[in-house]
């Protein structure tokens, strides 16, 4: 299965809400006209596009009183190439040229960090690069345990505490020196993400940052914030608090399965100008792709419905 198809598979909320709503708003051969047009921008909302859905419905309106656009095989194809030149490409995060490259994750807890952890050690472990696990969300209970147990499925190394409630600066630490004195490619720091106690945790947050680049003075050389994607809008609050802490480099976007709405991943780019390098599109160690934005834009504004005959 092509990462098109996987995407279309676990995007079929959003689909449903943008491509199947644009299929029953031209049944019957409607024109485009100022009823069709809030029919389309209600369409848009649904998908989760929040405000940029009046912007694209006013560029669509735009092209149709130039004559540029005439039925729904337009409106889809203005709609795809919005959306793309919306996205960064992202891509994969780059690697450090020498020693390894420290990675800090973060994120509020239930976000699926601590799997997409998991998921972008397997990913580097495909590759034959040396994995470090860094489990530094010290405060919630059993963390350090379940990120044990993926950095044994992964056959990566893993530096912990072994009792809750330990200084995570001190794990941070500690995780990249043993990285250096290793020779890990990869170092994935864990973190906390408990909000309740928010001036605390971005304070933490910070003093990680600090002490890691007393070992390595260019790290962490990607700061990577997971979103749960099933959020929607709510993702973008979740982003500002932690991007007004630490210098956030870029996104992962995690839950992108069956019930997320997907069309989020925009705003968080609009918003906040912070390129997608990951997306979670399963429950599987395997379930994670380097964020590609033709073919989730593809997945999500899909094609015309075929014509009966």
């Amino acid at each position: 299965m092509g990462l098109f198809d996987r995407l279309k598979q676990r995007l079929n909320r959003t689909r449903e809400a943008l491509s199947d709503s644009i299929s029953g708003i031209f049944r019957g051969g409607r024109a485009i006209d100022k009823e069709l047009l809030q029919d389309l921008e209600d369409a848009l909302y649904t998908a989760d596009l929040g405000p940029l859905a009046s912007q694209l419905v006013a560029e669509i309106e735009r092209r149709h009183k130039r004559g540029e656009l005439k039925d729904e095989e337009g409106v889809r194809a203005c709609l795809r190439e919005q959306l793309l030149g919306r996205l960064d490409p992202g891509g994969e995060p780059q690697l450090a040229p020498e020693g390894p490259t420290v990675f800090l994750i973060v994120g509020v807890n239930g976000s699926g960090k601590t799997t997409s952890i998991a998921k972008i050690a397997h990913h580097y472990t495909q590759q034959g690069k040396k994995v470090l696990l860094g489990a530094g969300d010290t405060f919630r209970a059993a963390a350090a345990d379940q990120l044990e147990i993926w950095a044994q499925r992964n056959g990566a190394d893993i530096v912990r505490q072994q009792k809750d409630g330990a200084d995570p600066a001190a794990v941070a630490f500690d995780s990249v020196q043993a990285g250096v004195a290793r020779g890990s490619d990869i170092i994935l720091i864990d973190t906390a993400g408990r909000l309740h106690t928010q001036s605390n945790l971005m304070e933490e947050l910070v003093k990680v940052r600090r002490v890691i680049t007393k070992v390595l003075p260019d790290a962490p050389h990607h700061t990577l914030l997971v979103l749960d994607g099933t959020n929607g809008q709510n993702a973008i609050q979740q982003a500002r608090l932690f991007t007004q802490a630490v210098e956030v480099s870029g996104t992962v976007v995690a839950k992108l399965d069956g019930t997320a709405r997907g069309g989020a991943v925009f705003a968080i780019q609009e918003d906040l100008g912070l390129p997608i390098h990951f997306v979670g599109t399963g429950e599987g160690l395997a379930d994670l792709e380097i964020f590609d934005p033709s073919p989730f834009v593809d997945a999500i504004v899909g094609s015309p419905a075929p014509s009966q005959s």
